[in-house]
């Protein structure tokens, strides 16, 4: 990747977290860790990867997104206020009532194309999406978001399987591999473990990563366009909590909203390094 393009969506991804720590902030609820963790890989689809336009966010040869794992919507209402989609200043009402910004994504939010939540459905609803434009002929791509933790869902295995029997080889989704739910550690709870050897016998086409490595993403997403005949699946390994010292690894911030202490110190963490990184 040049060098010049990856330090740019270094310093939005860091804007994005900065985004999603102040609308979980001003919410005093939602999910900051998994929300973290997928900062990079939506950084990339939405600035590097994907064709959207956000003075015409219905456009019908937009490429598709879903957020399968519907409670890190503060992640992509944050990128979506980078991209230009709505106003910064609306991350701030993030699950008041009334407000634009709900705590998981509403397709009447300008940029989303699924309303998602219930885990297990994004993926679904996603392959629907990536079956439609092979009927219609239609050349736009379809990408999908899931957590590790709602990959124990049947339903995520149902909708593998679709998806290799009909070729959907213009979808790719991304399992973000963080290795902790709500409950602990994915690998206590319910391992959904070998990940990557479960879709490839589901049929699909598995490539696994560093998540927060954008060389790493870029060449990933470069293998996934030549794949022919077969979805794709990309298995990143992050970090939950990414960016901010004191959440990273943590469980307890799957579901935790800083308080104010927490919250200028993360603040202080996420501006040091977008210091650093425009320097």
């Amino acid at each position: 990747m040049d060098a010049t393009i990856k330090k740019q969506l270094e310093i939005t991804a860091c804007k994005v977290r900065l985004g999603i720590i102040e609308g979980v902030f001003n919410a005093k609820s939602g999910h900051p860790g998994g929300s973290l963790s997928i900062a990079d890989v939506l950084t990339y689809l939405y600035f590097a990867k994907m064709n959207v336009y956000p003075d015409k966010p219905d456009e019908p040869s937009r490429d598709r997104f879903v957020l399968s794992k519907g409670h890190t919507a503060p992640a992509l209402y944050s990128t979506l206020a980078q991209k230009g989609f709505f106003p910064e200043e609306e991350l701030k009402s993030l699950r008041h009532i009334g407000a634009l910004l709900q705590g998981h994504p509403c397709i009447t939010i300008p940029g989303v194309d699924m309303s998602s939540g219930s885990l297990g459905q994004g993926i679904s609803a996603a392959c629907g999406m990536a079956l439609s434009a092979k009927i219609s002929n239609d050349t736009y791509k379809v990408y999908t978001i899931l957590g590790d933790g709602e990959i124990e869902e049947g339903q995520v295995w149902e909708a593998a399987m679709f998806a290799a029997h009909y070729k959907l080889d213009n979808l790719v989704a991304i399992v973000d591999n963080n290795g902790l739910q709500i409950d602990g550690k994915i690998s206590d709870v319910m391992s959904p473990y070998p990940i990557k050897e479960k879709f490839e016998a589901f049929g699909w086409h598995a490539i696994e990563i560093d998540a927060h490595d954008f060389d790493a993403i870029d060449n990933a997403f470069n293998e996934a366009e030549k794949i022919s005949g077969q979805p794709v699946v990309i298995i990143q390994k992050s970090v939950k909590g990414k960016g901010v010292s004191f959440m990273e690894n943590q469980v307890g911030w799957h579901g935790t909203a800083p308080n104010a202490e927490q919250y200028a110190q993360a603040v202080s963490e996420l501006n040091a390094k977008l210091k650093e990184l425009e320097g």
